[in-house]
C-alpha cells in the first residue's frame, strides 16, 4: 500500500511515517497544503492522511483537489477538533474518514487499511498460490508450509508480484507500488530485492524475469 501523510507538526508526522514503513508500507510525508496537492495529483496514492489544518493551502481545499482530480485516493482526514459538526464538514467535503488527535496508532493503521481495501476489488485476507501463502494482515509469509524470513520490501515485492495473478509487472510499478518517491528509477534495488527474495523462497523457482519487461510470478 502507498501511503501520503500530509502533517505539520513534523515529528508526529515523521513517527507515523516511520510506524507505517515497518508495516511495509510505502509513505510519503509532507509538512504543507503545496507539497501534499503536488505529491497527491502526481502519485498514486492508495490513502492520503492528511492534517485538516496544514499551512500554505488549507487541508480541505487540498481534500476538494485531490477529489475533483479523479483520483482513486481515500482521504482520511487528521484534526485535533473533535465535535460532531467538525466531523461532518470534513466528511461533506470529500473525506472517506475522519479521526481526532491524539489517536492510538493501532487505530490509524486499522482505519488505514479499511481504506486502502475500498481502493481496489476486495483481495483475500490470504493469498494463496503455487504453495506460497502470504497474510498480509499478520505481516506472515510461507512457502509449502515453511516459514519465510521476509524484509518489508521483500514482502511488499512479493505481495505486488501476487496480486497481479501472473501477469508482468514492470521494476517501474515495483518501484510505484513498493517504494516511496525518493527510490531512484535507476537504482539496482528492485533487482536486489527480487534477487533474495527469489533465494528465500527457494527452488523450483516461482519468480522470472520476462526480459525487457519485468517479472512474472507463477500463479
Amino acid at each position: 500500500m502507498r501511503v501520503l501523510v500530509a502533517e505539520d507538526e513534523r515529528k508526529l508526522a515523521d513517527t507515523v511515517a516511520h510506524g507505517l514503513r515497518h508495516l511495509g508500507m510505502s509513505v510519503d510525508v509532507c509538512y504543507d497544503g503545496d507539497a501534499a496537492l503536488e505529491k497527491a495529483l502526481v502519485h498514486d496514492y492508495d490513502v492520503v492522511v492528511l492534517d485538516r489544518d496544514l499551512p500554505e493551502v488549507h487541508g480541505d481545499e487540498v481534500c476538494r483537489r485531490i477529489m475533483s482530480g479523479q483520483r482513486d485516493s481515500r482521504v482520511l482526514m487528521l484534526t485535533a477538533a473533535a465535535s460532531i459538526r467538525d466531523r461532518v464538514e470534513g466528511l461533506g467535503i470529500g473525506a472517506d474518514d475522519y479521526l481526532t488527535k491524539p489517536f492510538a496508532f493501532a487505530e490509524l493503521v486499522a482505519r488505514i487499511g479499511a481504506l486502502g481495501r475500498r481502493v481496489r476489488p476486495a483481495l483475500p485476507p490470504v493469498l494463496d498460490q503455487a504453495g506460497v501463502q502470504l497474510d498480509t494482515a499478520r505481516r506472515f509469509a510461507s512457502r509449502d508450509g515453511r516459514p519465510l524470513k521476509l524484509a518489508p520490501k521483500e514482502f511488499a515485492v512479493l505481495g505486488v508480484l501476487m496480486r497481479a495473478e501472473g501477469a508482468v509487472v514492470t521494476t517501474e510499478q515495483l518501484l510505484e507500488k513498493a517504494w516511496d518517491e525518493h527510490a531512484d528509477p535507476f537504482t539496482n534495488a528492485v533487482r536486489v530485492a527480487v534477487m533474495t527474495l527469489r533465494r528465500k523462497l527457494g527452488s523450483p523457482p516461482l519468480i522470472h524475469t520476462v526480459a525487457g519487461a519485468g517479472y512474472r510470478f507463477d500463479s
